[in-house]
């Protein structure tokens, strides 16, 4: 479950470039179509982030703040792409997104049991 979730994440970020670029060029329908299949791969983070959750055996901060972070970058990733394509300021939306995937990172890969940093 671990690399659906690592190719979901992988993926989720791509399409958010994706979507950037589409509506930088105007080509509302790719732009719309992006979006649509980047909500569809938030789902898809959803279920293999729970199913990681769930496989933990004691939930202790660390993994609670690591779910808290995920969802946090899910939403930064979502209302920064919303605003962007609607031409609204959306700098801090950017800021907390790469703070939480940051921070996401970290604590999935180095901190948590199932990372793979020492």
């Amino acid at each position: 479950m671990a690399h659906l979730h690592i190719a979901s994440w992988v993926l989720a970020l791509a399409l958010v470039g994706m979507v950037t670029t589409f509506a930088r060029s105007k080509n509302r329908k790719a732009t719309k179509i992006t979006h649509i299949i980047l909500r569809v791969v938030f789902l898809l983070i959803l279920y293999s982030g729970g199913s990681l959750f769930a496989s933990y055996e004691n939930y202790d901060g660390l993994i609670i703040l690591k779910l808290l972070v995920g969802l946090w970058a899910i939403a930064a990733m979502e209302i920064a792409t919303v605003k962007y394509v609607k031409q609204k300021p959306a700098v801090v939306w950017w800021v907390q997104l790469l703070i939480a995937v940051s921070l996401a990172l970290l604590l999935g890969f180095g901190f948590l049991p199932m990372g793979v940093l020492p």
